[in-house]
Parts: structure tokens; sequence; C-alpha cells
């Protein structure tokens, strides 16, 4: 009868041991930013840093200054917070320039984590990628020469309009020309720089895109109209299957607009 006591004793203290076991790893320390442990913030975490696309031509967004190299905007500033909440350091993370063209298939082959440059959430992107919710709002615009006598979309009819590869730009401008009963033609370029190029030689009659964007561009001899055309939301993007990184960043925009610092940066860059 002892022998079966001890025998029941022995097996009861090994559960316990058991139990104890298991119980420890929810004591575990959480990853780097308490993020949790999605697998693509895991692979984040072991090589040590963000990589985020971003805009390298878009003053107060996302710009290279060709002096000294160096990449600084609004959108960098939300890449250094992003990094900050999953490496634990706002400058763990590496810039790689992109453009309306290239931003997409960068996140695809998976050269990059994130896509920060200004990049529309439409209903159609929404298939491919996740998006954040929006962390600014614009709406497309008409910049022209001073002297070309052009108010607004109507002085455009049967003219030029210099539109960004793979943009929205085009379909909100046609949209709304189709409803002013006007035509309108399009040529398309790689980089904002050289629709500005365009513009300044007459080779095309007006540069359209967000109108935060144009005013980078804006100089003495050019003019913003006054229409906008078709809202245009800024999400941060990331790839469809990484849900867990979507809900990082998404958490931390949202945390950014209750604390007021997503305003305060905004005032920084002149966009408010």
């Amino acid at each position: 009868m002892k022998k079966v006591y001890v025998l029941i004793l022995s097996v009861i203290m090994l559960i316990a041991l058991a139990v104890s076991g298991c119980g420890s790893t929810t004591d575990s320390k959480p990853a780097a930013g308490g993020t949790g442990t999605a697998p693509e913030i895991k692979a984040i975490q072991d090589r040590g840093t963000l990589k985020v696309g971003v805009k390298v031509d878009v003053p107060k967004f996302g710009f290279k200054d060709p002096k000294t190299g160096q990449i600084d905007g609004f959108e960098i500033d939300l890449t250094r917070a992003l990094a900050k909440k999953i490496l634990g350091d706002e400058k763990k993370f590496e810039a790689q320039g992109v453009t309306a063209k290239t931003r997409g298939p960068l996140l695809d082959n998976g050269e990059v984590d994130l896509v920060i440059a200004t990049f529309t959430i439409t209903e159609e992107r929404k298939q491919s990628y996740n998006f954040s919710d929006p962390y600014f709002t614009d709406g497309v615009a008409l910049m022209v020469k001073k002297d070309s006598g052009i108010t607004d979309l109507k002085g455009l009819a049967d003219k030029t309009i210099g539109v960004a590869q793979s943009a929205t730009s085009k379909k909100a401008i046609q949209e709304a020309a189709d409803k002013q009963g006007i035509k309108v033609k399009f040529l398309e370029f790689g980089t904002y720089p050289e629709i500005k190029t365009a513009l300044d030689s007459g080779r095309i009659n007006c540069f359209s895109v967000d109108g935060a964007i144009l005013y980078g561009y804006l100089d003495d001899t050019t003019v913003i109209l006054n229409d906008r055309f078709t809202p245009q939301e800024y999400g941060v993007a990331s790839k469809k299957a990484n849900a867990g990184l979507a809900k990082v960043v998404n958490d931390t925009i949202n945390d950014m607009k209750k604390s007021g610092e997503l305003d305060k940066l905004m005032q920084k860059w002149g966009l408010k």
C-alpha cells in the first residue's frame, strides 16, 4: 500500500512539473516592439532591418537631397515610427527609391517589406495588397504654366496632360473630362521630374498628380489650379499574405492619429 501511495505521489509531482513547464512559455518575452510573432515580423527582426519602398522625388513626402544623398520627408518619418515599433530602433530601416510603376513589383518580389510612397488606396489595389487606414488625404490637381491662360480643366480641351505611369491621375482626369464633355490627351512618364521638364519645354500643357506632390514642383513660372478631382487616400502597403505585419502597421498608424503624433508630423512638413 505504501508503494502505491509513493507511486501516486510521484505521478502527481510529474503532472505538476509538466503543467508548470507549459505555463512558462506564456511568460516568455514578447518580440521586439511588442509586435507578436507573425512569421514575416520575425523575419524582419532576425534580419535586423525594415525594408521600405519610398519616394525620392516628392518634396515633403520622400525626397533625396542630391548634395547629401539623404532621403527625408513625412513618409520617411512614418518609416522611422514603424521601425521603432517593430525593431525597437527608428534607425533600423533601409529606404529604397520607388516610382508609381515600380513600387508594386518591388513589394511583390519581396525586395521591400512595405511601401510608403504616396500610394493611393483603391478597391482594385486592395485585391493585391494590404493597405493601412489612410494617413493622408489629397486630390488630383493640375499644374500649368502661368502664361498659358488656362484656368480650369475645360481650358485643357484637346491639349496634352502629363501623368506618371501606373498612377491614378489619368483615370481621375479622364473621368472628369468625360463629365464635362471635353477631350484630353495624356502622355505618361516614369518620374515626376520628367513631367515637370516636359511642361517647362512645352512638350505637354499640364502636369497632373496629387496636389501635395505638385506643390513640390511649383515655381515662379507655374500655377496649380484650384480644382481637385477624386480624393486620394494614401496608405501603407504590404503583401496580401502578411496579415500580421499589416495589423502592426495599421495599429501604429491609428495610435499616431490618436496621440496627435501624425498631425505633428504633417505640421512639421507643411502638409496641414
